[in-house]
């Protein structure tokens, strides 16, 4: 075996470890919360099934791929609670060494196109990247509605704080996130899951 292919097998082997990383969404059956690999699987095939609602013309396969990857820093820095204040404030840190490590694990070439990947989904700027930040918003979104609200309603989530997190979600599209407003979060508020305000 090459030096490459042990580096390749040693990263696939790493990214076993995402499996592990707990999520606050629960499922869709609302009895076990989801996973960070769970998550990154779902939000690719809903990528592979949306696509033809961006807002842009997008390569899907970068697409996926950024979705694909974009939580495998979660095994070492942890899943920051998209509404956890505190947290956030030492999330970028985190990841950022968590990325070194992890991506470094790769054949030069692989390590620079996957960090450059992730790096690019993080600043929210290409037709791609602002597309796999909409499905990693709306799929949470979805299936939170799916569990009645149960994650806002344990966590006392605020439509004001739903609203701040999903401000850049309808630069990837615009159509997505109306029918997730109207369809996921709206519905929700109104029953009272999320408090309105």
């Amino acid at each position: 075996m090459t030096d490459r292919m042990e580096r390749q097998f040693r990263f696939a082997l790493e990214a076993d470890k995402e499996k592990r990383i707990g999520r606050q969404t629960y499922l869709s059956n609302g009895a076990e919360k989801e996973n960070d690999a769970e998550h990154a699987w779902h939000a690719a095939l809903m990528a592979i099934l949306l696509g033809e609602y961006s807002n842009e013309k997008i390569d899907l396969l970068k697409t996926v791929t950024m979705l694909l990857i974009h939580d495998m820093v979660e095994i070492d820095a942890g899943d920051t609670y998209a509404y956890d204040d505190n947290a956030k404030q030492t999330q970028r840190e985190r990841e950022e060494k968590a990325a070194d490590r992890i991506f470094g694990m790769l054949p030069d070439d692989q390590r620079d196109r996957l960090r450059g990947l992730w790096e690019e989904f993080e600043a929210a700027q290409t037709p791609e990247a602002k597309f796999a930040r909409t499905m990693d918003n709306i799929q949470p979104a979805m299936l939170n509605c799916a569990t009645d609200g149960r994650a806002w309603k344990e966590k006392g989530v605020k439509l004001s704080q739903i609203l701040e997190r999903n401000k850049i979600t309808p630069e990837g599209s615009k159509a997505l996130w109306e029918y997730s407003l109207n369809n996921f979060i709206m519905p929700n508020v109104e029953k009272g899951r999320i408090i309105n305000n």
